[in-house]
């Protein structure tokens, strides 16, 4: 049960949904969901287990991603504050097992709500059904732009993509070879060689766990 009134407010600030329930819903929400604090690096959901909570995340990052046979990841996309998960919602919804991987980027909080209330709402609150279904239909978009990127467009591009929409506004990436080649479904050596073949361009130059963007017009112009 949640008493905290600052977290209660925190669940109504990021999940207006819950104060679209009836008063007598928000208490049974209330009194149904329960907390959990995750530390980084923690393996939240593995491809294939059943789904039984529905998350709603309050702070951190959740990384949800596939994994081939070779051992290759691709990141299909991050469940942040806010923000719940497509996959698990769609199987609740359809009854079936996880079919990804999921992983606790930055420490997380959030709600869990169980399964069997996930279903009572769905039939007894338009709003709580409304959120299901939005939620589905926004991120399946986002998946299906990730699957058109790997299938149809060049590394080359995508990287340059990701650099100008990733880094802050002085230009600074924070990502290790390994995080982009886990986000973008490559591996950590093409991404090497197309990094250093940038900086031999002076388009970029590299650190240790981080790039610096140095020619924007240039990279703008792979990404095409």
């Amino acid at each position: 049960m949640i008493s905290d009134s600052r977290l209660r407010s925190d669940v109504l600030r990021l999940f207006p949904v819950v104060g679209r329930l009836s008063a007598a819903q928000q208490e049974e929400f209330f009194s149904r969901v329960g907390r959990a604090d995750l530390e980084q690096g923690s393996a939240v959901c593995s491809e294939g287990q059943s789904c039984t909570h529905l998350p709603l995340v309050l702070s951190g990052s959740v990384r949800v991603f596939k994994l081939s046979e070779s051992g290759r990841e691709i990141t299909l996309y991050r469940i942040e504050a806010g923000q719940s998960c497509v996959l698990t919602a769609s199987c609740m919804i359809g009854g079936a097992p996880f079919p990804a991987n999921a992983v606790i980027d930055d420490s997380v909080t959030a709600l869990l709500v169980p399964l069997g209330q996930v279903q009572s709402w769905m039939q007894a609150s338009g709003a709580w059904r409304d959120f299901m279904f939005s939620l589905v239909a926004e991120r399946l978009a986002e998946v299906i732009s990730v699957v058109e990127e790997v299938a149809f467009r060049r590394v080359d591009a995508r990287i340059a993509d990701y650099i100008l929409h990733k880094a802050d506004p002085d230009g600074r990436l924070a990502r290790t070879h390994q995080t982009i080649a886990f986000d973008l479904g490559t591996s950590r050596e093409v991404v090497t060689r197309i990094l250093k073949d940038l900086e031999c361009r002076g388009i970029v130059s590299l650190a240790r766990g981080e790039l610096q963007l140095r020619d924007r017009k240039g990279l703008e112009s792979l990404n095409k």
